[in-house]
């Protein structure tokens, strides 16, 4: 991990840019994918899981046979651990259901938002060296309690032309039945644009590689909407003389086995801490079965030495993490300062893992800066929100006037006609 000591506040911006992706070297290859999936659909989708999944696959759909077989492999001790997940997410995004209020802002002018599921969406798992069956917790939980219509799950096979047990465990329990063995841009490419096989959706979900990413933010300018921009998963800690050294060296770890070009951050104001925290660092990634991708990550990593907390608080907001563990005294209140951040884990004993897998939180998150700007996935993020309004002959008499002067100052005339032609009628039927 590299060192900077009390770096000048000049200097953060830089010190804490993220590794860059050459999207657009990218960009040719995943465009001429997502074109022959458009034209020639399902044919086009095997070629590609030939070629970079090393499989052949006759019929991407998975069976209700090949689901029953699936639960039979799943250990009865991960069920019982991906159904208490269930219950603690359940739980914490029913309570992001809004109840539709009607607000009268004149007498006979009653407006109201009305939230209405988006009917088709997509949801892409990895597979790989990390099958995210958590993942489809994270979408599939608040996609079905939006109350979308059709859902479909997309995963890449593996060496045996099957998906991970625990993929379609979590899915047979959430209710998902639409599932597809396809990944890769070939399978964001075939929800974008829809197969004999493969429904097009409105809208897709879920992470991915560099191409996958890339090629969701092609599909994007085609018109299907995605859940957000996302690069590298990434964490950053801050961490007093209060913090426990091991404690922290393992959530950096536990970041840094997503891939090598994740990032992770320590910001701290104790020296002792800083050191304590490496030595930690090179202990725990000896044990690791996947440290040769956490190494990677490392060399893209930074610590931080800053003056006060006060200072750390102030660049991590400039960084504007995924995840963000505070690692602290007073660590409650000192989250009341967090400005940018995805998901904030505080004190001690809430490592990120939990945020990952079961607190009830979504760990789909802003990545690469977005922080600043945009949210985790949530149930708001499977529904359109809707406005009505509803007027009476009163409350056009009420606004009429208002929008009148208003329409022929912008010099829109057809806009003032609208109303005055109502008005007209009103004041017409009131004479009689």
């Amino acid at each position: 991990m590299q060192v900077f000591r009390y770096p000048d506040k000049k200097d953060w911006k830089k010190i804490v840019r993220r590794p860059s992706l050459d999207t657009a070297s990218l960009e040719s290859t995943v465009a001429e994918i997502i074109k022959e999936v458009k034209q020639r659909g399902d044919e086009a989708v095997r070629e590609y899981t030939k070629m970079f999944d090393k499989v052949e696959i006759e019929n991407f759909a998975v069976s209700a046979t090949e689901v029953g077989e699936a639960i039979g492999q799943v250990p009865e001790e991960l069920r019982q651990a991906i159904i208490q997940a269930q219950k603690n997410i359940e739980q914490f995004h029913r309570q992001q259901l809004t109840v539709t209020t009607v607000i009268e802002t004149m007498p006979g002018v009653k407006c109201w938002r009305k939230n209405v599921a988006i009917e088709k969406v997509g949801l892409y798992i990895p597979g790989g060296t990390a099958p995210l069956f958590s993942t489809l917790l994270m979408l599939g939980i608040p996609a079905k309690l939006a109350g979308c219509t059709e859902i479909i799950l997309c995963s890449p096979p593996d060496n045996n032309k099957q998906l991970h047990p625990a993929i379609l465990f979590t899915a047979n329990l959430l209710g998902i039945s639409k599932i597809y063995k396809a990944g890769g841009v070939q399978a964001i490419a075939a929800m974008a644009a829809g197969t004999a096989t493969i429904s097009r959706v409105h809208k897709i979900f879920g992470p991915g590689n560099q191409y996958v990413t890339c090629a969701k933010l092609l599909v994007q300018k085609e018109g299907v909407a995605i859940d957000m921009p996302a690069g590298p998963s990434e964490v950053a800690v801050y961490a007093d003389d209060s913090a426990n050294a091991a404690f922290v060296a393992a959530d950096l770890l536990s970041q840094a086995e997503h891939g090598a070009d994740s990032q992770v951050l320590l910001v701290t104001d104790a020296e002792i801490i800083m050191q304590a925290v490496q030595e930690e660092v090179s202990k725990q990634l000896a044990a690791l079965p996947r440290k040769a991708l956490a190494s990677g990550a490392l060399k893209n990593s930074k610590v931080i030495l800053v003056k006060d907390a006060a200072e750390a608080m102030a660049l991590l907001n400039e960084y504007a993490a995924e995840h963000l563990i505070l690692s602290c005294r007073d660590a409650a209140a000192l989250s009341e300062k967090v400005i940018n951040a995805g998901s904030v884990f505080i004190g001690n004993y809430s490592p990120e893992s939990v945020g990952d897998y079961a607190s009830g939180t979504n760990h789909t998150l802003p990545t690469n800066g977005f922080a600043t700007a945009y949210s985790g996935v949530s149930v708001d993020s499977f529904v359109k929100k809707i406005t009505f309004q509803q007027l009476t002959e009163e409350g056009l008499l009420q606004i009429g006037k208002t929008v009148e002067v208003m329409a022929e100052a912008e010099g829109l005339a057809a806009h003032k006609n609208a109303v005055t032609v109502r008005l007209n009628e009103i004041n017409k039927t009131k004479d009689v």
